[in-house]
């Protein structure tokens, strides 16, 4: 049984940033590494989502080997005050139970963030019984992330590919010392 909450912040972060991940084209990656924040082609119009969990980032780009949209994982450190700033003005990716379309319609446009709680994974990808967060940044979260909240971008992708050799090569303790530590962030969602 697992100390950890069902829905928990889980996050390797400092006094002032959190990091979060990331996966983009190519493309992407090398202008936001190169600028050291995001520039063309990534685009600010298209909401953008940022994930605190490595694991969980791993499941989602198949570390880095799902499609070449996704082959390289940028670890972005950003403010803890812009994070605080996205969850304070979220909403769930889904309508609550009995609210209607036309509340919730209401509540996406007065919150530009979007949150979304998802099964955790485990070197295999296979689902934990405790669930990750995704945040959804649209409109004026996008700017604010690009232009003020973003200290650091850093190219995590061969970390991500010695890790998925190590699992593939049934090396799990080796594997999970490479893992970034995560640990609980302080702040009640």
């Amino acid at each position: 049984m697992s100390d950890i909450p069902a829905q928990q912040i889980r996050a390797q972060f400092d006094d002032a940033t959190i990091r979060v991940y990331q996966a983009y084209s190519h493309e992407i990656a090398d202008a936001a590494l190169a600028a050291g924040r995001f520039v063309a082609p990534f685009k600010r119009e298209r909401m953008t989502w940022i994930k605190p969990s490595f694991l969980w980032m791993m499941y989602r780009a198949g570390w880095g080997f799902k499609d070449a949209g996704q082959a390289r994982i940028l670890a972005v450190d950003i403010s803890r005050e812009g994070f605080e700033w996205a969850l304070a003005n979220s909403c769930s990716s889904h309508p609550e139970p009995g609210m209607s379309r036309e509340a919730y319609d209401r509540l996406k446009q007065e919150r530009p963030v979007r949150v979304q709680w998802d099964p955790e994974r485990d070197l295999h990808h296979q689902p934990l019984p405790h669930r990750a967060i995704q945040i959804g940044l649209g409109g004026e979260a996008v700017g604010r992330y690009v232009d003020d909240w973003t200290v650091a971008i850093s190219d995590v992708t061969p970390l991500a590919h010695e890790i998925h050799a190590l699992v593939q090569r049934c090396e799990l303790d080796e594997a999970r010392a490479r893992l970034p530590v995560e640990r609980a962030y302080p702040l009640d969602v």
